[in-house]
């Protein structure tokens, strides 16, 4: 396809599609899947070769969030029967994660619910990242605490934090569909934030809410101008009990299109494949790794995910190696930081999005969706 070659050349070069060519992408029909999938793969191979990054969950506040985000399960006036639990102590934190990196994650994820961390909620993060850093000293650290206040993320680089995460999730359009108690315009603000003082930003999206092709491409594009270093693509997790519990929208395939899309919008960076590839792409998961260079290890925040030992046996069988800490994760030219001009500038077509392709109401699988009863807030192993 002549779309391919072209999308290919241009992730070579790190050069932007038009929208014109990402909606393209996702219009694509299920015979041309594979074509779509190795093309992609050839832009992921060109920055990242072989290598999948682990990533681990640490989940240290649970449920009890004042915001009303309609495809969270921790949200206000949520019904889901998800584990509930203040803070954890520094301590359980470091054993937590401590879990992941013995199962091979490069980097842990702190995470906590509510609309942003107080000042004393930062220090008490900070003495976690110390913690864990004394035990880890190669380990990246990211911090996900929400809307972010004048000098927080200075003190969590200075706490010895590497990153911090804070997704746009959908396009700026449709985010007040999704969500009333915070804008799309404040999430940008807070990974503005973090990249002023000298984190790593991670900022991605979830698909699968019912959204159009025209949602998907816009909050790409917008997170290709945030220029994070890391991309996570979460495909919506429906939870019973979260006004989103009936959006079964996804297929394998369309979650493969929709990697593919990102990947080549973002070629020459982490792109990670999030929650919800379990449930969506099922037996398809080896695929997406042509797509993704990162993947989170075992568990989510609420949820439960594939066995870590599945996981690392999925990626030896594909034929892809688990990136080790000695190695750097983005290529030299992005230095930790952004391609600026070298990636080139979003190009002015905004047509209509067209009707997303593949996208009929797949069967509930309410059985691949599990509650977290282990890990972190509990007193049973975690999984990694």
């Amino acid at each position: 396809m002549d779309l391919l070659n072209t999308l290919v050349e241009k992730g070579l070069r790190r050069e932007l599609p038009s929208r014109e060519e990402a909606l393209a992408v996702l219009a694509t029909s299920d015979d041309d899947l594979l074509d779509v999938v190795a093309a992609a793969g050839k832009v992921r191979r060109q920055w990242f070769g072989r290598r999948v990054k682990l990533n681990y969950l640490v989940n240290l506040k649970s449920g009890l969030c004042p915001e009303d985000c309609s495809y969270c399960s921790q949200r206000l006036g949520s019904k889901a029967e998800i584990l509930k639990y203040t803070w954890l102590k520094p301590d359980q934190a470091t054993e937590a994660a401590a879990a992941g990196v013995a199962g091979g994650a490069k980097r842990v994820c702190l995470v906590a619910s509510g609309r942003g961390p107080t000042d004393r909620d930062v220090d008490r993060v900070s003495q976690t990242i110390g913690a864990i850093k004394e035990q880890h000293a190669d380990v990246e650290v990211c911090a996900c605490l929400g809307l972010l206040s004048d000098g927080q993320a200075e003190r969590l680089k200075a706490a010895g934090a590497d990153a911090y995460n804070h997704n746009l999730n959908t396009s700026e359009a449709t985010y007040g569909d999704i969500t009333t108690t915070h804008t799309y315009a404040d999430r940008v603000e807070t990974v503005r934030h973090a990249q002023g003082a000298g984190l790593s930003a991670c900022s991605g999206l979830i698909a699968g809410m019912g959204e159009s092709d025209a949602d998907l491409v816009d909050v790409v594009f917008g997170l290709r101008e945030l220029d994070p270093d890391s991309v996570p693509v979460n495909f919506l997790i429906p939870v019973e009990g979260t006004p989103l519990a009936g959006e079964w929208n996804l297929t394998p395939q369309r979650a493969l299109r929709i990697l593919a899309m990102v990947r080549f919008v973002c070629p020459d960076v982490e792109v990670r494949l999030a929650g919800g590839r379990e449930v969506h792409l099922r037996t398809m998961q080896p695929l997406a790794l042509h797509l993704a260079n990162s993947i989170f290890l075992g568990d989510y925040l609420t949820t439960e995910g594939q066995e870590g030992k599945a996981d690392l046996d999925m990626i030896a069988d594909a034929g892809f190696e688990v990136e080790g800490a000695g190695t750097t994760t983005l290529p030299e030219h992005r230095g930790g930081g952004g391609c600026e001009s070298a990636c080139g500038s979003p190009d002015s077509a905004t047509p209509d999005g067209a009707t997303p392709a593949g996208a009929e109401p797949a069967s509930a699988r309410t059985d691949l969706v599990t509650v977290r009863r282990r890990g972190a807030g509990t007193d049973l192993a975690p999984n990694a």
